[in-house]
């Protein structure tokens, strides 16, 4: 029976320690979100400016995509639950600290120690999921884009419910979470059946020098400047409560999960890679522009936000197969450089957009993120040709499932 034909079958009937792998991954990606609904109530409670509040997601980005150069080096060497353990940990530690915290600038440190614990989490998870997984490579992939759907959705959703109750809850949510994660990961994930094949340290390093790779990661410098203004920036100029800030992104990363899961396997299967990126892209700035355009309607900006993560699920998917294919490098090691690179965008994408917002008005933030993902169009345009692998190879299943996970967590 072929990969496909066992996922139909089994993709629902797993191990319990995929199942434990696999809880863990939906509340590491409701990170990315939960703290969105209250970026303004922590603005105004601990008295701090919104670029200091800001940082929240520049100290988290950053040090994740740091962490991603050395996590395979790291993994390669102590073993996937060992890291998959530490990142959990990690994670549960920073993020109490966070609820304790009396000021902004201690949350901006201890969420990098939170981006951290996240990348040793999310660089080791998915491989995991892989190897104990009934089914085969496609019923992981399933499993993780589930994973991956449910936790950008539920994380704003989350982090307005209980950010109604305390600008700490959300907070606190992500301890007691992930605390039941760690524990079942504890108790139910096997040891490694195989010893792990060291990686070198300069490995990612090597990749970037590849011309498809470096191609590829500066585009996704640039797009993820888009990325970051929409989700991070957006709420300041909403003007709405938690609540309201919750349900929007809720509605974002639902549309994010659709398109990421079937939209984008359905274009391809008709049009190259580099052919939906340069579509997509395009359609992205023209829905950054009319946000800044229409900022100061709530309604018209809710709509461009869900618009924009339509755009953003395709994207998250293509980037993500166009660097399985650049190159013949260990998928891991590819995915880990190219995310590197990615995750400095994000993290300067949200202070500066708070900046521009207090400098030029509410329309510049959107504006500055339309141009940076036309950079973003231009890079793949120009680079077309060093990409030119990308489209004549279909993803393998199983070195999908080895890349998605690094590629998407951003």
């Amino acid at each position: 029976m072929s990969a496909h034909g066992s996922a139909k079958v089994s993709v629902w009937r797993q191990p319990a320690q995929v199942w434990a792998v696999a809880f863990a991954c939906v509340v590491a990606f409701m990170g990315i979100g939960l703290v969105d609904p209250i970026l303004p109530a922590i603005a105004e409670s601990l008295e701090a400016t919104p670029v200091q509040t800001e940082l929240l997601f520049t100290s988290y980005l950053l040090v994740t995509g740091l962490a991603m150069l050395i996590t395979s080096w790291i993994s390669s060497r102590i073993g996937a639950k060992a890291t998959l353990l530490i990142g959990l940990a990690l994670i549960v530690v920073f993020a109490l600290a966070c609820s304790l915290s009396g000021s902004v600038d201690a949350i901006i440190g201890f969420r990098a120690g939170w981006g951290l614990g996240n990348a040793l989490f999310i660089s080791t998870a998915l491989a995991t999921i892989v190897g104990a997984a009934s089914g085969g490579s496609s019923a992981a992939i399933v499993l993780y884009e589930a994973a991956l759907g449910l936790g950008i959705a539920i994380g704003p959703l989350l982090g307005g419910l209980l950010g109604e109750v305390s600008w700490r809850g959300p907070f606190f949510g992500v301890v007691a979470l992930m605390a039941i994660a760690f524990v079942a990961v504890l108790a139910l994930l096997r040891g490694p059946g195989e010893k792990p094949v060291p990686v070198p340290l300069s490995a990612p390093f090597k990749a970037l020098r590849i011309p498809a790779l470096a191609v590829l990661a500066v585009t996704a410098l640039f797009y993820n400047i888009g990325f970051f203004v929409l989700l991070a920036f957006s709420p300041f100029p909403l003007g709405f409560g938690a609540m309201g800030i919750g349900f929007t992104f809720f509605g974002w990363g639902v549309a994010l999960a659709i398109t990421s899961v079937w939209v984008a396997p359905l274009l391809l299967r008709f049009l190259a890679r580099t052919t939906v990126m340069l579509l997509t892209l395009p359609l992205l700035a023209i829905d950054l522009v009319v946000a800044g355009i229409l900022v100061e309607n709530a309604t018209a900006l809710v709509v461009c936000i869900i618009v924009g993560g339509l755009l953003l699920g395709i994207m998250n998917t293509v980037l993500t197969e166009s660097v399985m294919e650049a190159t013949d490098l260990p998928r891991s090691v590819a995915s880990s450089a190219y995310s590197a690179v990615r995750f400095l965008g994000g993290a300067a994408a949200p202070p500066l957009a708070a900046w521009l917002w207090h400098a030029y008005g509410a329309t510049v933030p959107y504006v500055f993120a339309a141009a940076s993902v036309l950079i973003a169009t231009a890079t793949i345009a120009i680079g077309r040709r060093a990409l030119a692998r990308i489209d004549e190879r279909e993803a393998d299943a199983a070195d999908e499932a080895a890349a998605v996970l690094v590629g998407d967590a951003a």
